[in-house]
């Protein structure tokens, strides 16, 4: 049987991919990195390891004990660790990351990509087992985007792309063709509540690829959080790139907005 490593963070990715990918025949090696990754994951994943964020050593170790010589990287892992003291580093990590640039989102996990790679792992494409998480164009809501709407998604995916292209973050929150908030180290969720608050409602949240994603990490996701976190925002809409964005719990995702009257759009 092939065996697959997965590096895990918070949210329902890991648990999609190691189901499919387990589907599909792979033995699935599951290595929770991050406080809070779901629990269902060491019951669905072959076997399951926890390590501390930081601890790249034990990781690796963790990886070439299992034999593991192809990896994929899912669920949410915080840049704000790294200063909030959640994260303590070891000697590896830490040595890693005192040889950067800087630490840009990029900069970080292609220095980890080639870490891996110098020890014979290489790290896989995060949507090759799920790719049935990618939604196709459409609205997939019962309520249809009105054209005011329209034109501030497409201004918000525009808006998007362009910090994307900063490796700034993924998202931001537009009303009336003006940015209300855009996404840094805080992550989605924090974003949405905060351009909620300063559009005083009725914002529309846009999620987009950087223009040069490397879909190894940090490929755009939403799910049940992101909608959440838009109902407090009491925003209008959210609109995803069509065959580049994951949905996750997409059936929850659509019943949420529904009941609360949010479009949702892939473009």
């Amino acid at each position: 049987m092939n065996t697959i490593g997965l590096i895990a963070g918070i949210g329902r990715l890991p648990v999609e991919f190691a189901r499919a990918a387990c589907g599909m025949g792979f033995a699935v090696i599951a290595i929770g990195v991050a406080p809070g990754v779901d629990e269902e994951l060491s019951r669905t994943a072959n076997k399951y390891h926890a390590v501390g964020l930081g601890e790249l050593d034990k990781l690796i170790a963790i990886l070439k004990q299992e034999s593991v010589q192809k990896v994929t990287m899912l669920g949410k892992v915080t840049k704000e660790h790294l200063f909030s003291g959640a994260a303590r580093p070891d000697a590896r990590m830490q040595r890693l990351l005192a040889g950067l640039p800087d630490l840009n989102d990029d900069t970080v996990m292609l220095a980890l990509v080639r870490e891996f790679a110098g020890e014979g792992i290489g790290v896989l494409d995060q949507t090759e087992f799920i790719r049935q998480l990618l939604p196709a164009a459409g609205v997939l809501t019962e309520r249809q985007p009105s054209e005011e709407e329209v034109a501030d998604m497409k201004f918000g995916l525009d808006m998007a792309r362009k910090i994307g292209g900063l490796d700034i973050g993924q998202t931001v929150v537009v009303k009336q063709k003006a940015v209300m908030a855009v996404e840094a180290i805080e992550g989605t969720d924090a974003c949405i509540r905060r351009g909620g608050q300063l559009g005083r409602g009725k914002v529309i949240v846009a999620k987009a690829a950087k223009p040069n994603q490397d879909v190894r990490f940090d490929v755009p996701s939403v799910g049940p959080d992101t909608l959440k976190a838009m109902i407090e925002a009491n925003a209008a809409a959210l609109v995803i790139e069509a065959g580049k964005t994951l949905l996750v719990d997409r059936q929850k995702v659509i019943e949420l907005a529904d009941s609360h009257e949010i479009c949702i759009t892939v473009m």
